[in-house]
């Protein structure tokens, strides 16, 4: 045997063992399915929650009243008053709304909310009375004064701005309408030392007040929980004012069958700093694809 034949029998055994090897069954496994990406996060979608704060006295105008005797032998006996109030409690209740996402940055919706309150205040004050016809009529008035607010709500616009570099994230300002339920009951107790007399004069308020409410408040979106935010809120709420009638009569001495008439006004404005749990559905969104199987 030759060194050629030799050669040509190791060529001839190497290709026979590179055809063997290609017909041998593949190890290797499907090719990955695609993932798409995670859609980007967005505000836009219904939602709904609860929520709980404190509500407390915004100042401003005290609650002011007045009263006079209507008789010929007491003409201009009157007196006057006025005192802060401080209307404070706990309120929670729910709300709901829309964002509609416009940009990366800009966020507009609307939200409507109604919570029960114990948002109230008592005051129990001496005024001053006029004594035109000498010591003899020196009188005080004591004055009784209790406010609450049992419920309330609000329906509010809402402009939020996003940094797209925290797209979860969102800072907005609020304001519209309010509205609630106001209870105010008042007395008079006017006290005459000399004559040893007293006349109670007595009114009450109950009526739904309407008015507005302005402010503002951060909501945040965990992003492994995308479907849920929290949110903290400031808002100012003013009820406008409630005015109650004080009727009465004074049966004493120079005083027999004065007619007492008397008025009292108090403002129903407070602030309100609450915090809140949202869950964020859209049922107007497109369905997820249907990743294909290999």
């Amino acid at each position: 045997m030759t060194k050629y034949s030799v050669a040509a029998g190791i060529a001839l055994a190497l290709v026979a063992g590179s055809a063997l090897a290609a017909d041998l069954p593949s190890r290797k496994g499907p090719p990955p399915a695609y993932v798409p990406p995670p859609p980007a996060f967005s505000w836009t979608g219904l939602y709904g929650g609860v929520n709980i704060g404190y509500g407390f006295d915004a100042g401003g105008n005290p609650e002011a009243g007045s009263f006079a005797y209507l008789a010929p032998a007491v003409p201009g006996f009157a007196g006057t008053w006025s005192n802060p109030h401080n209307l404070n409690g706990v309120t929670g209740g729910g709300q709901v709304g829309y964002n509609y996402q416009f940009s990366p940055w800009l966020v507009l919706g609307v939200e409507t909310d109604i919570q029960a309150a114990d948002i109230n205040t008592q005051q129990n004050f001496a005024g001053f009375g006029s004594n035109p016809l000498g010591p003899a009529t020196n009188h005080v008035p004591v004055i009784n004064s209790a406010q609450s607010v049992d419920w309330w709500g609000t329906v509010r616009g809402r402009i939020g701005l996003v940094m797209p570099s925290y797209p979860n994230l969102m800072v907005y300002g609020t304001g519209g309408f309010a509205y609630g339920q106001v209870n105010h009951t008042v007395s008079v107790n006017d006290l005459f030392p000399a004559l040893g007399a007293s006349q109670i004069g007595r009114g009450t308020y109950f009526n739904t007040n309407t008015g507005w409410t302005v402010g503002g408040g951060a909501e945040w979106s965990p992003m492994s929980f995308p479907a849920w935010s929290l949110k903290v809120e400031y808002l100012y709420t003013n009820l406008g004012p409630t005015y109650v009638a004080l009727p009465g009569a004074l049966n004493a001495g120079a005083f027999l069958g004065a007619n007492f008439i008397g008025a009292h006004v108090s403002p129903t404005q407070f602030h309100t700093v609450r915090a809140g749990l949202n869950w964020h559905f859209n049922p107007f969104a497109a369905s997820a694809p249907v990743l294909a199987k290999y």
